[in-house]
């Protein structure tokens, strides 16, 4: 497959001009990448109204993937996510007098990304509250569920939001939920940020396979692509619904300022992704779960989850996830993810020999299974629930102060707090601040919580 975007740059940078064009270090090398990093130079397209380069790189990305387009971001699937929210109501258009507020139907362990989006959009969120490992990341809902729901509701949604694979690496069945959203003429959204790689598998799982209108992908987390690399899909059902909405969307909240070495990683991505990409992506599969059956036979916890994910449940052993992610780092590994319950590895077939058998070494002497505690109680988080007082974007620009979090009970949140990993806000603007949600922040390490005044 061409690579449109880094042909390029490679034959602008070979030419050795002068350059009296932004970036200001002018490709000599301080880090080593400058020569390729240009900006919208004649010839380089223009990102969000490509017509060039970038248009038929993100044309290869669409056969790819087998969506009806797909659209680049520089910014990470939190561009892309803002996106998706403002086609939604792009497309809805203006509200009459009398109509009632937007709104969206999503499974609550949303990226924070969501919220600031409709604070901006003047969105409202009802929640879903589904099935939890005990864990704030995780809320499956069942297609039951939601369709018990829809019937339920008065007026429909703008669209049912779901995230899958979460940070526990738990899915949704999205071909169920489409089935019934595309039933109730209603678009399923899909923060898919963690499962670029889905499409390429024996089993294709991808929302875009599986009847979801939109999706984001964020390609740097599984895919060999810078960080910030990430892809906005549109099933090809909705395609003339959406498309020229999304193109819109992305230029409102996207940078004029795009990286190009970014797009180049896009860009090779293409060639990788066509090449034997599903074959060495079948071995790392196969190879995670040889390794979570054996650490599973000697007696240690793995939660089922994707493919690529390596789930390890730590707080049944005595352990937070927290130390268990230190002793991860005295054999050399850096986890993804840790927390007081858990630890998350996220692997891909870029992990070397060496990385492997340091995991194995990990596994076969971990303090965990050799010196095992009484249990710990896990997060509460999956069972929290919330009560909506003011609006998410009245909150979100309210006059707010900061409070120690010990003291935020009964007070309106004004700005979700929460690290980044997992960002799942625990509570979110317009919400108020119940005695478990602060549990929930003294079991995060939040010291202090925005609250409106």
């Amino acid at each position: 497959m061409n690579t449109p975007i880094i042909d390029f740059v490679r034959e602008y940078q070979e030419r050795e001009g002068t350059r009296f064009h932004m970036p200001g270090h002018k490709g000599h090398v301080f880090f080593g990448w400058e020569p390729f990093d240009i900006t919208e130079i004649p010839g380089a397209d223009v990102l969000h109204q490509g017509r060039g380069i970038i248009w038929e790189s993100e044309r290869n990305a669409a056969g790819l993937f087998g969506t009806g387009g797909t659209f680049y971001s520089t910014e990470g699937s939190t561009h892309c996510i803002k996106a998706m929210l403002g086609a939604l109501c792009m497309e809805r258009g203006g509200r009459e007098r009398g109509d009632g507020r937007s709104w969206l139907l999503a499974a609550r362990n949303i990226h924070r990304s969501m919220v600031d989006a409709c604070a901006l959009l003047d969105l409202d969120v009802r929640f879903l509250w589904g099935e939890s490992p005990g864990s704030l990341c995780s809320h499956v809902i069942s297609a039951e569920q939601l369709e018990g729901v829809l019937c339920q509701a008065g007026e429909k949604p703008l669209a049912v939001y779901v995230t899958s694979p979460d940070y526990l690496g738990q899915q949704e069945d999205i071909g169920a939920l489409s089935c019934i959203c595309h039933r109730e003429g209603i678009p399923l959204v899909v923060d898919n940020a963690h499962g670029a790689y889905l499409h390429f598998l024996e089993e294709k799982c991808h929302p875009m396979d599986l009847g979801a209108a939109m999706c984001c992908d964020s390609a740097h987390k599984t895919l060999p692509a810078l960080t910030g690399a990430a892809y906005l899909h549109v099933h090809p059902r909705y395609g003339q619904r959406f498309l020229a909405y999304v193109r819109q969307a992305m230029l409102l909240f996207g940078s004029t300022s795009p990286s190009y070495l970014t797009l180049q990683s896009l860009d090779y991505c293409n060639a990788y992704l066509s090449q034997d990409y599903p074959e060495r992506l079948k071995e790392t599969v196969a190879r995670a779960g040889e390794w979570k059956r054996m650490f599973a036979e000697a007696g240690g916890r793995v939660l089922p989850s994707e493919p690529l994910k390596i789930v390890i449940e730590t707080a049944g052993f005595g352990y937070s996830g927290r130390e268990i992610g230190a002793e991860m780092r005295a054999y050399g590994m850096e986890c993804e993810y840790e927390d007081q319950a858990f630890v998350v590895l996220m692997v891909t077939p870029e992990n070397t020999a060496k990385d492997w058998e340091r995991l194995h070494e990990w596994g076969e002497n971990t303090r965990m299974l050799r010196c095992r505690r009484e249990g710990m109680p896990v997060s509460v988080g999956g069972r929290l629930r919330s009560r909506q007082v003011m609006s998410i974007r009245e909150a979100a620009f309210a006059k707010s102060e900061m409070v120690p979090a010990e003291r935020a009970a009964g007070r309106v949140c004004a700005a979700e707090t929460v690290s980044c990993p997992p960002a799942v806000p625990i509570a979110i603007c317009g919400e108020e601040i119940s005695r478990e949600m602060v549990e929930e922040f003294r079991k995060f390490g939040i010291k202090e919580v925005s609250v409106v005044l």
